[in-house]
């Protein structure tokens, strides 16, 4: 896409995901214009390199991160810095290649037929995917759709997804969490209670294996852990929202 979007962005947060970085923006804009990197405090060259392909491409934006400070804190920078720019709607998606830069395209004309709403990517797995993250997001989804009485979200894990900014920044900035692996799960459910509608868009999603350059920085037990706070202090929230939530289901109009 050669004419830039004024209104649309694409936002890579990135931490050391080693070269297959370069192919996951190279990919991103061919599909879109513009992209934003924001490098996590990566340690790898990856800063370095993305640097030098911003220099030679005006649809490309690298920002930093002083330090390593999570996904999430790395995507708040995006938002807060595009939306000074005067972009209303961004694509989050991730550096290391499991998600296709082809469907950019379609999620975002999703998003600008229904701006109001979040466009969230459902992955469909193939044999590369890791059996036990599969079967364990689950149980992250159940309870992310229990959070919000079922409001529709597919998959809250899955990273792949067009926000509202200044409703997702309004969000963040009142929160001191939602800024490392827990940003997607809580994201996805606070935008539903500020009455952001999910669309769901089936997607494939790929696993790089190490050899081909995949790299994951998903911890088991500390990310786990993250979760399950992270759901502990939704379901207090979902029950201080309950009332409002099923009033909001009675007003909903019968399709």
């Amino acid at each position: 896409m050669n004419t830039p979007s004024r209104t649309h962005l694409v936002i890579i947060p990135s931490y050391n995901p080693g070269p297959k970085v370069y192919e996951t923006v190279q990919a991103a804009r061919r599909y879109w214009n513009p992209v934003w990197v924001v490098v996590d405090g990566s340690t790898d060259g990856t800063w370095e390199g993305l640097l030098k392909l911003s220099a030679e491409d005006s649809g490309l934006v690298v920002l930093g991160m002083p330090a390593n400070r999570g996904k999430g804190a790395a995507v708040l920078r995006g938002l807060l810095t595009s939306r000074r720019k005067g972009f209303t709607h961004a694509l989050v998606m991730d550096s290391d290649g499991q998600h296709p830069a082809d469907r950019i395209p379609e999620f975002m004309a999703r998003s600008q037929e229904e701006p109001d709403a979040m466009i969230l990517g459902v992955p469909v797995f193939d044999d590369s995917a890791p059996s036990l993250r599969v079967k364990g997001r689950r149980i992250s989804n159940w309870w992310a759709n229990l959070e919000t009485l079922w409001c529709g979200i597919g998959d809250s894990l899955f990273g792949f997804g067009v926000y509202p900014i200044q409703a997702l920044c309004v969000i963040m900035q009142d929160h001191q969490w939602m800024r490392r692996f827990d940003f997607d799960p809580e994201a996805a459910v606070r935008l539903c209670w500020a009455g952001i509608r999910p669309v769901n868009l089936p997607v494939p999603v790929y696993y790089p294996k190490p050899e081909e350059g995949g790299t994951s920085h998903f911890h088991y037990w500390r990310d786990n852990a993250l979760l399950t706070w992270m759901h502990v202090r939704l379901m207090f929230g979902f029950l201080a929202r309950l009332p409002i939530l099923l009033a909001r289901i009675v007003r909903r109009p019968e399709i």
